[in-house]
C-alpha cells in the first residue's frame, strides 16, 4: 500500500527458469513495493510468494544504502564470502615473514590452493577487478563509506553480478552507468543464462535483453511474450480491442437505457435485472489513452549573444577535464554530452551556466538568457509542500506568447505529464521517488527558460513520462544541452554529440546517439585497417594518430562544418517529399536519384570530418 490506496490486488505470475522479465509500469505504480515484496525486503498484506528451494537470488535495489568500510574491491569480492575468505588466507600463509612452523604453513597453503582449484577461484580477483572497470569503476582501493550514491550502486551492481546466482532482481540497474557501461551490462545479460527480473526505464535495454514483458497497470499484472517492440505491438491491439468493446458496451447501454426510461412492463424479477446491468454499465470505465503534450516553451526573446564559450579549460583535483574548448550557442541548438563517468561532463554545464568558475578562456552569457538547470542529485523541492504548490513557488502559470492557448496553467502541466488531478494537492512526500523527479523537472520548465541544462533527466522516470518529455523537447525553440546514458533518449532528442575521452578531449558529432556509433564504428575500422602491413587499398591516415592539421586541413574541415548541415537538410527535404502523395511521379523519380547520391556523398563527407576532427 502507498498513501493508503492498494498498489495492486491479487495478482498472481511465475518465472521460468532462464527468462529475462522485463517488468514496467507508471512512476509510483508500485514496481519498488512488488520487487521488494518478492526478495524479502517487504511483506504483502495478503498473498505468498513463493521460490524452488534450490533458488539463490541477488537483490540491486533502486537506491542501496550500505556504508562498507572496506575498500571497493573486497566489498565486491566478498560476493563469494568463502572464496574471498580462501584467497585472503593464501595471501596471508604466502607470505615469508609469518612463515614460523614451514612444514605446517606449507601443509595449510596446500590445502587452501586445493580448496581455490575446486572452486575455480584463482581468477576471481581479476574478474571482479574486470566487472568494476566495465562499470566505470577503476578506484579499487577507495572506501566505500566515502563513494558518492551513484558509485555505490555500481560497486553493489558489480557484487550482485559476480556473486552468480540463479535469479538476478534488478531495480533500474542503468541508472548511474555511463552509455558505454550500459551496453556492456545489456551484453552481460543477454549472453547470461542466469534467470532475470528487472525493472528499466530504458527501451532499448528492455528491447534488447528481455523475452517477457511484465506490466502493472490497474492494480493488475499483465504479461506479453517477446521483448519491448513486442510488447508495443499486443500492447497496441489490446487498446484497439479494449476500445471497441468500450464503445460496443456503451452503445448497449443507451439502448437499455432508453427501454428504462420508457417504462417498459415486464415481470418485476426481470426488471430488477436489467437495472442492475445498467448500474454495472454505468461503472466500467473508459480506457484511458496516454497523454500527448504540445507546450511550445523557450519563445522568449533570446538576443544575439546567447553563451559564448571561448577556449576554456578546467582541472579538479589536478586532474584535466577539457582544455581549450569552445562553443557558441546558436538558437535551437540540440545537444547530447555523453563520456566515462568523471570526465567532467557536469563540470562542463556548470562552466557553462556560470556556476563554476573556469581555470583559463573566456565565458559570456547574454543579458537575456534565463538557464533552467536540472542537476542529477539536488532535487530542490519539499515533501512539506503539495505538488501543485510546488510548481506555484515559480509561477502560477507560463506564457507561451502566441495562439489561443498562450497561458499554460501549472494545473495543465501536471496533466500533461499524466499527475492524476487527485495527486495535485497532495502531499510532495507522498509521491514515489520518480515522480519527485519528474516533479523537480517540471519545476525547472516553469520558469520557461529559452536555454535548458538536463543532467541525467531520465533517472527513475517512467515510459510514458518519458515519452511526454520527448515531446515537450521536440517543441522546445531555446537551447537544449543534454547529459544522459539513455540511448534511446538521445536519438529522440538531440542533433549533435559532444563526447568526453576521459584525457582532457571533448570530441564533436553530428547526428544523435546511433548515428555517433555508427561513425565510431566505421573509425575502429579504419584504424584496424590503416595498422596492418602492405594494405593494397588507397593510403588514409591513421584516426588515431596524432598531428597537427595543416592549413589546408583547416580550411577544409571549415568547409565541411558548413558543407555537411546543408546537405542533411536537403537530404530530410528529399525525405518529405518522397512521403507526399502529391508529390508528381517525375520529381519523385529524379529526386530519389539524388537522395541514393546524397547518402553516399554524407558518408564520405562526415567520415572524413571525423578524421580531421581527431586531430583537432
Amino acid at each position: 500500500r502507498h498513501d493508503f490506496d492498494t498498489l495492486f490486488e491479487s495478482i498472481s505470475f511465475g518465472i521460468e527458469e532462464g527468462e529475462k522479465v522485463g517488468f514496467i509500469g507508471k512512476n509510483g505504480i508500485g514496481k519498488t513495493t512488488l520487487l521488494n515484496i518478492i526478495a524479502g525486503k517487504d511483506s504483502p498484506d495478503e498473498g505468498d510468494v513463493v521460490f524452488n528451494n534450490q533458488v539463490t537470488f541477488q537483490y540491486l535495489e533502486q537506491n542501496p544504502t550500505f556504508d562498507s568500510e572496506d575498500c571497493v574491491l573486497d566489498t565486491v569480492m566478498k560476493a563469494k564470502p568463502e572464496l574471498y575468505r580462501l584467497l585472503e588466507n593464501y595471501k596471508i600463509y604466502s607470505q615469508d615473514n609469518l612463515i614460523i612452523e614451514q612444514n605446517s604453513t606449507n601443509h595449510k597453503i596446500d590445502d587452501i590452493a586445493h580448496q581455490i582449484d575446486s572452486l575455480k577461484g584463482w581468477s576471481f580477483e581479476s574478474e571482479a577487478k574486470s566487472i568494476l572497470s566495465k562499470l566505470g569503476m577503476d578506484n579499487f582501493n577507495d572506501l566505500v563509506i566515502n563513494l558518492s550514491g551513484g558509485q555505490k550502486k555500481r560497486v553493489f551492481l558489480a557484487k550482485v553480478l559476480l556473486a552468480e546466482p540463479n535469479l538476478l532482481i534488478l531495480d533500474e540497474p542503468t541508472n548511474h552507468l555511463d552509455a558505454d557501461s550500459v551496453q556492456w551490462l545489456q551484453d552481460f545479460l543477454m549472453n547470461t543464462s542466469q534467470t532475470i527480473l528487472y525493472v528499466t526505464h530504458d527501451r532499448y535495454f528492455l528491447d534488447a535483453v528481455s523475452t517477457r514483458i511484465l506490466e502493472i497497470d490497474n492494480k493488475r499484472i499483465y504479461s506479453y511474450p517477446g521483448n519491448y517492440e513486442r510488447y508495443l505491438e499486443l500492447k497496441e491491439e489490446q487498446i484497439e480491442i479494449s476500445t471497441s468493446n468500450y464503445f460496443h458496451f456503451k452503445s448497449k447501454l443507451r439502448d437499455e437505457l432508453v427501454w428504462l426510461q420508457r417504462g417498459a412492463r415486464a415481470r418485476r424479477t426481470k426488471q430488477k435485472s436489467r437495472t442492475d446491468w445498467i448500474e454495472l454499465m454505468k461503472k466500467e470505465n473508459k480506457p484511458i489513452e496516454e497523454k500527448k503534450i504540445k507546450i511550445e516553451l523557450g519563445k522568449t526573446f533570446i538576443g544575439k549573444q546567447i553563451i559564448e564559450a571561448h577556449y576554456i579549460t578546467k582541472s579538479l583535483s589536478n586532474k584535466l577535464l577539457f582544455k581549450d574548448f569552445t562553443y557558441i550557442a546558436k538558437p535551437g541548438d540540440k545537444i547530447g554530452i555523453i563520456g566515462p563517468n568523471g570526465t567532467g561532463k557536469t563540470t562542463l554545464l556548470n562552466v557553462l551556466a556560470g556556476f563554476s568558475k573556469q581555470d583559463d578562456g573566456n565565458l559570456k552569457i547574454g543579458d537575456s538568457i534565463k538557464i533552467g538547470y536540472f542537476t542529477q542529485d539536488n532535487i530542490n523541492i519539499k515533501d512539506s509542500d503539495t505538488v501543485i504548490g510546488t510548481l506555484r513557488q515559480v509561477a502560477e502559470f507560463i506564457d507561451v506568447g502566441q495562439g489561443r492557448e498562450r497561458y499554460i496553467t501549472c494545473r495543465e502541466l501536471l496533466n500533461k505529464f499524466l499527475f492524476l488531478p487527485h495527486q495535485h494537492s497532495s502531499l510532495v512526500g507522498n509521491l514515489s521517488g520518480g515522480e519527485k523527479r519528474k516533479l523537480a523537472l517540471l519545476k525547472v520548465f516553469m520558469a520557461n527558460p529559452n536555454v535548458l541544462f538536463l543532467d541525467e533527466p531520465t533517472n527513475d522516470l517512467d515510459i510514458p513520462t518519458l515519452n511526454a518529455l520527448e515531446n515537450f523537447l521536440d517543441d522546445y525553440y531555446g537551447v537544449l544541452i543534454i547529459i544522459s546514458h539513455d540511448r534511446a533518449f538521445l536519438d529522440r532528442t538531440i542533433e549533435f554529440i559532444y563526447y568526453f575521452n576521459g584525457e582532457g578531449n571533448i570530441k564533436e558529432y553530428p547526428g544523435n546517439y546511433s548515428y555517433y556509433l555508427e561513425k565510431k564504428e566505421e573509425l575502429a575500422k579504419l584504424a584496424k585497417l590503416n595498422s596492418e602491413p602492405k594494405q593494397k587499398s588507397d593510403y588514409k591516415p591513421n584516426p588515431t594518430a596524432k598531428k597537427k592539421l595543416s592549413f589546408k586541413e583547416i580550411r577544409e574541415l571549415e568547409d565541411l562544418d558548413i558543407l555537411i548541415p546543408q546537405l542533411e537538410a536537403e537530404k530530410s527535404d528529399i525525405e518529405t517529399k518522397l512521403n507526399d502523395p502529391n508529390t508528381d511521379y517525375k520529381i519523385m523519380e529524379s529526386i530519389s536519384a539524388r537522395l541514393v547520391e546524397l547518402h553516399s556523398i554524407l558518408d564520405d563527407k562526415t567520415l572524413r570530418w571525423l578524421e580531421l576532427q581527431e586531430w583537432v
